[in-house]
């Protein structure tokens, strides 16, 4: 599996990324990946690995560039319960700094580098994340409605807030078909119900789903959340959808 670490030209500098992409030559479906509050490490470059091998081109973009290329976080090989509080101290000031000018100035430059990449064939694109990463999958979508076709989060971070530039608010500019994929207690009903009606408003085909028995995390091995199961339903949902949209669309 061919793997490149990239450095993407934007606005604030060069963010460094991860990519992964089949290695039988040719051009393929761009598929940009946004990881989770904890940032690039090895849990995300096997998970841009494994899609790659269904035959898509995966970039992983360092969303913490502005501070110093990946890992940025200091993390142990396993974060339980007892490392937490140190990891998420670590984690905040980086999220509560990456605002959503910044999300929406990144989101033009990774699609620009993507979609230039010789590896990666003419077409759409699909835009997915994990946790935080779930938030900028879906305001990049609603950005570039011309070109991203599929966008998917898991265990997303917050989509529905009182803020202003709350992501569920630009959601109905979004004509990519998604998928939404929530662990038990990561959105309350009515916030749930809040993010139904901007889809619904949006038009397009849409899923969003509790995955059973999960918590928030669920698709990271090298976390306690956890779960093989609610991994490979992730996959289930996932993979249709880049393929229909991608592949097929």
């Amino acid at each position: 599996m061919p793997t490149k670490t990239l450095q993407i030209p934007t606005a604030d500098g060069q963010a460094d990324a991860f990519a992964a992409f089949p290695d039988r030559g040719g051009r393929h479906p761009g598929v940009l990946l946004y990881p989770d509050a904890f940032g690039v490490r090895p849990e995300l470059e096997g998970k841009a690995r494994e899609l790659a091998e269904h035959g898509y081109y995966v970039l992983v973009p360092n969303i913490y560039y502005r501070h110093r290329p990946a890992p940025v976080l200091e993390l142990p090989e396993y974060i339980g319960e007892e490392a937490r509080p140190a990891v998420f101290a670590q984690a905040l000031p980086l999220v509560e700094a990456h605002t959503t000018e910044r999300v929406l100035r990144d989101a033009d430059a990774y699609l620009t580098f993507l979609t230039a990449q010789p590896e990666v064939g003419a077409g759409p694109v699909g835009v997915f994340g994990y946790c935080l990463g779930a938030v900028l999958a879906m305001r990049t979508a609603a950005a570039h409605p011309d070109q991203v076709a599929a966008v998917a989060g898991f265990h997303p971070g917050p989509l529905v807030t009182d803020e202003p530039d709350s992501a569920h608010r630009s959601i109905p500019k979004i004509t990519a078909q998604v998928h939404i994929g929530l662990a038990e207690g990561d959105m309350t009903p009515e916030a749930l119900g809040e993010l139904n009606q901007a889809l619904d408003a949006a038009g397009v085909g849409y899923t969003t789903e509790i995955y059973p028995d999960t918590v928030h995390g669920f698709t990271m091995s090298d976390t306690e959340a956890f779960s093989p199961t609610a991994l490979q339903h992730h996959w289930d949902r996932l993979l249709p959808l880049l393929d229909r949209t991608l592949t097929k669309g």
